[in-house]
């Protein structure tokens, strides 16, 4: 079933150029997120991760810390994203039937929210449990989506992969 298109790209300009949205209006609130992501990978591969063969380390250690690290460097790598005080990153990362699941959890009090940075987060968590994988093969998939977002005017909202 489609889905109905509401407002307009907020970054783009009605002249048709790129901007960065200007949020200095807006009041600064609690702002949380959270997103997901699966990396999908053969039973053989798993099995490894499980059992030790990663050689750089717990794959679901790094994948947390790499995800906290990146949520933090959310502007650097999306180019109209505004820098934000985070006031609290968490990333979990656990081990399911044939894949690897991470979820994160992000808040902070600004002008505007943190999908982004929860995005970011599961997503260079997913890169690096591929990363950690790949030696192992390179049979994997990987799925990102938000999960949920609440705070400014828009409120509670629950993501499209909530809504399944």
């Amino acid at each position: 079933m489609p889905q109905k298109v509401t407002g307009s790209l907020s970054h783009i300009r009605p002249d048709g150029r790129v901007r960065m949205v200007d949020v200095s209006a807006k009041s600064a609130t609690q702002r949380t997120a959270s997103a997901s992501a699966q990396v999908t990978m053969p039973a053989a591969v798993l099995r490894a991760l499980r059992g030790g063969a990663g050689r750089k380390g717990d794959p679901l250690e790094i994948a947390r810390i790499a995800g906290i690290a990146a949520a933090k460097r959310t502007s650097d790598l999306i180019p109209l994203c505004h820098p934000l005080p985070l006031t609290h990153i968490e990333v979990e990362a656990r081990y399911a039937r044939g894949a690897v699941k991470l979820l994160s959890r992000v808040s902070t009090t600004a002008p505007t929210g943190v999908e982004m940075e929860a995005l970011t987060a599961v997503s260079v968590a997913a890169l690096t449990v591929y990363d950690m994988a790949k030696a192992l093969g390179h049979a994997m998939a990987i799925e990102v989506a938000l999960e949920h977002k609440a705070g400014g005017k828009s409120g509670y909202r629950r993501g499209a992969a909530a809504k399944k």
